[in-house]
């Protein structure tokens, strides 16, 4: 949130208390002056400071994704691969090991926003902190040359889903995404909630975190299926498949931080399951 009658030109001008990042004052030198810059900066910029993904953004490229990608300036590891980082991977990597690279035309989504993505000159630099040791990289994006647009693709009918997610952000954006998708998207956040909306209503596809308060959501996928058998699964999940070493029934699961691609996928395939084999 940006503090009252201060303009966004350095990080100090935010109010970073509810981020993983803390008091500016405490930061890295680097991650200090890698964050002023990209601030003072008119293009869209992501700066993702460590392996675990903190990705902080400026107000170009806030304006770029749309509501749907967080608030200003974020702070926090996104339950969402942001598209110039999931469609710049390798750029990205090479970037971790040291070195300056550029992704030409790369095709970016933002779902939810006004513009709805586009293409994009993606350039990845290096942030260095203690000698050479690389500790964060920089992201700009620069508008490519335009390119004849293909036909879009016969859309399928909208999946009812709802959505189980304590963190309230990241329920916001998936319940957005999907919505962008074109699908029916309710979202909750506790087990308690999700088990009286099932209940209450018809639901297609249950999008459950496997960590939530009070209940698994493997335990809540399992109440679900019971009594609605044909209720497709899909797992998210920031701890890989530990937890779903013994589940009985049908599911999807997806890595945090998870691709657009991925999602969407995802979604292709439990709205046209393969038929069963006999």
């Amino acid at each position: 949130m940006l503090l009252s009658g201060r303009s966004a030109h350095s990080s100090s001008s935010f109010d970073w208390s509810a981020s993983r990042l803390g008091d500016p004052q405490q930061w890295p030198q680097a991650l200090k002056l890698a964050a002023d810059l990209m601030f003072n900066t008119p293009l869209p910029l992501l700066l993702v400071w460590g392996r675990d993904m903190t990705v902080l953004f400026n107000d170009a490229y806030g304006a770029l994704a749309g509501p749907a990608y967080g608030r200003v300036p974020g702070g926090s590891i996104p339950p969402v691969m942001p598209p110039p980082l999931a469609a710049g991977g390798a750029e990205l990597e090479r970037a971790w090991n040291g070195d300056a690279t550029h992704a030409s035309g790369r095709t970016l989504a933002f779902p939810g926003s006004a513009g709805g993505g586009g293409r994009y000159d993606l350039y990845f630099t290096p942030v260095r902190a203690d000698g050479d040791t690389v500790a964060g990289v920089l992201c700009a994006l620069a508008p490519a040359a335009p390119v004849p647009e293909a036909a879009p693709a016969e859309a399928d009918g909208p999946l009812h889903i709802l959505v189980v997610e304590d963190n309230v952000d990241s329920q916001y954006l998936v319940c957005e995404m999907l919505r962008a998708f074109g699908h029916e998207a309710d979202g909750v956040g506790h087990p308690d909630d999700a088990l009286a909306r099932l209940a209450a209503g018809h639901y297609d596809v249950l999008f459950t975190d496997v960590s939530l308060p009070g209940m698994s959501g493997v335990e809540l996928a399992r109440q679900a299926v019971a009594n609605a058998p044909a209720m497709r699964v899909i797992f998210a999940s920031g701890y890989g498949d530990t937890l779903l070493r013994h589940v009985e029934f049908p599911y999807l699961s997806l890595q945090k931080p998870y691709e657009l691609d991925q999602l969407q996928q995802a979604l292709d395939k439990v709205a046209h399951p393969l038929p069963a084999r006999t």
